[in-house]
Formats: C-alpha cells, sequence, structure tokens
C-alpha cells in the first residue's frame, strides 16, 4: 500500500464533483443509442481530426523544446542561478524521460484531458528525486471533512505507482479551464469535439466518394413493378459488374432500367469550405493562429511580430502557470529561486534586428559587450565586462545644478574681459631688477633705474625697449 497507505484510510474522503463538468466527453453519443450501435465519438476520434492533432503536437512541442532556468534575486533583480543537486528533478526529471519529453507529456495531457498529475517521488532523505506525469483516468482528488485535498492513485507499473491516497503536498496538479469545480479542469476539445466529429465524418464520407470512382451511390428503378426477388437479383448483378474493381466499365441497361443518383456531390455539398470551417473552430478553441498549423496564408510582418502574438494568445498562461507550480511544488521560493521557461528559444528575432537590439543595449551603457557576445554564442573578450558611455554624457545631477544657473545656457552675448592679475599673481611673475644673462618670458615684470617694466616678447641680453613696457616710473620721476 505504501507510505500513505494506511495513513488516510479512516478519514471521510467525498470525490469531488463538477456540476456534469467531471465526465470527459472523449466518449460522445452524437445521437440516443449511437453507444449501443458503436457509433460514439471516442478520444481517438477526436485526436484524429488533423486540427486537433496538430494544435495539440504545436503546443506541447513548443513548450517541450523551452529549458527550465532558474534565477535568484540580487539587489532587487533576477539573475541566472545554476540548478543546484537538490533541484536536479529540473535537469532529468524521472529515468525514463528527459525534460522535453516529460516537458511534452505534462502539455499532452493537460490540453486533452484538462488535467495533469505530476507525482512528487522522494528519496530516503525526503527530497524529491522523481517528477513523474501519471495518467489522468488513474487519479481524482478527493476532499476530507475538513475542507483538505487528497488525490486517489491506482496501479500503473510505469510510475510505479500503487491503489493508494496521498495528500495533495505530493501531487503537482495543473489544470486549465475549472468551470465548474476549482480542482477539475476542462479540454479545450470540449468545446469543439461536435466540429471534429463532422470534420471526420466528411472526410470519410469524401474517402468512400473517391473509393466509388467519385460517382455517388444510387437507386436502379424500372417503369413496372417488380417482385423482391428480380430486385436482389438486379443489385447483385450491379454489385457484381459495376464496383469494386469493375468501376467505370460500361453499364447495358434493359427493361426500362434506369440509375439514378441519390446523394449530394462533393461540389454541391461545399465539403472543402465545411472541413476548413471545422478546423478554424478547433484552432480558435486551442488559440492557435490559423497559419501556424498551415490552414491559412502566413499575415504579412516580421516573424518575430507573429511568434509573440501567438506566444501571449496561446502559451503565455500554460508557461507561467508551470513556472509558478513548479516554485510551489518544489519549495524554490524557500531556497530565494524562481523557475522560468527559457522562451527565447521559440520568440527568436532575425539577425539584423538582434543586433540593433544589442548595438543599442552596449551604447546606450544597459549591457556590456560581453553579454551582448553571450546572445549571439561569442566568447567574453578581456575588457568586456565593463559598462561603456561617451564622455560627451553628463550625469542628471550635473544638468541640473548647470539649470540651477541664472543663465544656464549662457545667452548673454556681452563681452568678456580679462581679469587684472592680482598682487599675488604679480609678486609670484616679478624677477627683480633686471640682468643681461636672464632669460624673460612673456608676462613678468623687472625693474630698471627704479622703474617697473613689463616683458612683451621673450628677451635675453641687453636691455630692449622693443621688448619691454613701462608700467611704473621711478619714483618721484614725472
Amino acid at each position: 500500500m505504501g507510505i500513505f497507505g494506511n495513513l488516510f484510510k479512516k478519514k471521510s474522503l467525498q470525490g469531488v464533483q463538477s456540476g456534469g463538468g467531471w465526465r470527459s466527453l472523449f466518449v460522445q453519443e452524437p445521437y440516443s443509442g449511437a453507444w449501443q450501435k458503436n457509433d460514439e465519438l471516442t478520444r481517438e476520434d477526436v485526436t484524429a481530426h488533423h486540427a486537433v492533432f496538430a494544435c495539440v503536437s504545436l503546443i506541447s512541442q513548443d513548450i517541450g523544446k523551452m529549458p527550465i532556468l532558474l534565477k535568484k534575486r540580487e539587489k532587487g533583480v533576477l539573475v541566472n542561478a545554476d540548478i543546484p543537486s537538490k533541484f536536479r528533478v529540473l535537469k532529468k526529471p524521472n529515468r525514463f524521460q528527459i525534460w522535453q519529453q516529460f516537458s511534452e507529456n505534462w502539455t499532452t495531457s493537460l490540453l486533452l484531458r484538462g488535467n495533469t498529475y505530476v507525482l512528487k517521488r522522494r528519496d530516503i532523505f525526503g527530497e524529491v528525486a522523481e517528477l513523474v506525469v501519471l495518467n489522468p483516468d488513474m487519479c481524482k482528488p478527493l476532499i476530507d471533512d475538513n475542507g483538505n485535498v487528497f488525490y486517489q492513485l491506482n496501479n500503473d507499473r510505469l510510475t510505479q505507482t500503487e491503489s493508494v491516497i496521498v495528500p495533495a503536498s505530493e501531487i503537482i496538479h495543473d489544470r486549465i479551464n475549472c468551470f465548474y469545480h476549482p480542482l477539475v479542469g476542462l479540454t479545450p476539445i470540449m468545446a469543439c469535439s461536435l466540429a471534429a466529429g463532422q470534420g471526420i465524418e466528411i472526410q470519410r464520407n469524401s474517402r468512400n466518394l473517391f473509393r466509388n470512382n467519385s460517382r455517388p451511390s444510387g437507386v436502379l428503378t424500372t417503369p413496372g413493378s417488380i417482385t423482391n426477388e428480380k430486385a436482389a437479383e438486379l443489385r447483385k448483378q450491379w454489385n457484381a459488374n459495376y464496383s469494386g474493381a469493375n468501376l467505370g466499365g460500361t453499364a447495358v441497361l434493359g427493361d426500362g432500367v434506369t440509375f439514378q443518383t441519390i446523394t449530394v456531390s462533393a461540389a454541391d455539398s461545399q465539403l472543402i469550405e465545411q472541413l476548413k470551417m471545422t478546423a478554424e473552430i478547433i484552432c480558435s478553441v486551442f488559440h492557435v493562429p490559423l497559419f501556424k498549423v498551415g490552414l491559412g496564408p502566413t499575415p504579412s510582418g516580421k516573424i518575430s511580430d507573429l511568434n509573440e502574438i501567438y506566444y501571449s494568445d496561446c502559451l503565455q498562461s500554460p508557461i507561467e502557470a508551470r513556472e509558478n507550480l513548479l516554485d510551489d511544488g518544489l519549495g524554490l521560493l524557500d531556497s530565494g529561486l524562481e523557475a522560468f521557461l527559457n522562451i527565447n528559444v521559440l520568440i527568436r528575432m532575425d539577425s539584423t534586428s538582434q543586433m540593433a537590439r544589442l548595438k543599442e543595449g552596449v551604447g546606450a551603457a544597459i549591457l556590456t559587450p560581453n553579454e551582448a557576445r553571450v546572445e549571439v554564442g561569442l566568447l567574453p573578450i578581456p575588457g568586456g565586462d565593463t559598462v561603456y558611455m561617451q564622455q560627451q554624457n553628463y550625469s542628471l545631477a550635473a544638468l541640473a545644478k548647470r539649470d540651477q544657473k541664472e543663465d544656464p545656457f549662457s545667452t548673454n552675448s556681452a563681452p568678456k574681459t580679462e581679469p587684472k592679475p592680482t598682487e599675488a599673481d604679480s609678486k609670484s611673475l616679478y624677477k627683480g631688477v633686471f640682468k643681461p644673462d636672464n632669460q624673460y618670458e612673456i608676462g613678468q615684470f623687472v625693474t630698471k633705474n627704479g622703474s617697473l617694466w613689463h616683458v612683451e616678447k621673450a628677451h635675453l641680453g641687453e636691455f630692449d625697449h622693443e621688448n619691454f613696457k613701462l608700467v611704473q616710473k621711478k619714483w618721484g620721476e614725472s
């Protein structure tokens, strides 16, 4: 009975009631008494419709090819983190499936049954060692007197489950379209099963039509009454001579016998339009654009933009639900981690758009060169881990100080005057009494014969009035 076998057997458990939504519509009666005549609509019939098969396989494969990424928060920002050994099931969920197969199985069960039950198999240390998707036919949610949720499992050799009742903590239950009960999901096929059945019947009738050499069935009529024996003989002769391998032969009718068709031709019944309509209904229920399954022309525009529409309308809800379920079911949040499906493998820009985006990111100091190189599959380079910014860019603080000035943009056109040298500046430029052996530079001052002179031109040698300008005469001289 397993470790949970005797734990809950005395509790009063009640099966979930969903107001009719619990029963699957995979076995339907198109009319009263169809089940007794083996004319019911089965799961195999519905999934045999090309649009149902295409939508389910497209969605499951697209989600399946997205690997799991773990992220942690650093200074309020989510950054990539390695998958620790404690959560190794995110790399290899179980012994018989890789992550892609496991993810596809999860999505297929969700779309075809409305519910996915994932059992958490634990090791002797209590850690989750395997994740296995259970057969929905062998699982059923139960509720005890206190409102606690349990799941009843049946024997399954592949997943190694026994007939046992387990608490909700051991099951990751994903469900969609919970119209009747929060624990009971409904498959989208409930809304398109009749369209799928109609499409299948159209294809069956078309196959029978072309088996008869594209000629519809009919009746043989005579001008007078005939006995039952004669009618049976005519039917036997007609089928023997003009059906099966003898299709297309020339019929010779006598005694006023005529052949009259009684079924509508393919052209009159507009089978192609009817078949297209059933496919469009199915795609609308699954939220899949027609062009994604080959049922319509590809709209104009960038492929990346079209994939964005497909992602937001069809994939985003189940992807985010799965991320949240993994966070909660594996206790990732308690370890400071969050699970994400890497949607970059689905939404890939063309090379020109990608390069333009990376160029703008590096130029705006949002990305480092090495971060941009990683996105295009190139190894990092020395010095590429630094954010670069051009020097003519100013900080907001510096611009704020500039704007606080009375005339921040210097619109005043008044001429600027050179400031007069201060007494300290003059003292530093004074070179004492003039000597012919000294080198004097422009702007310096010397005294000669008690007068102060300014050096107008660089000078070396005997005093030359052309290189000096009198600033102050000797005291007492006029």
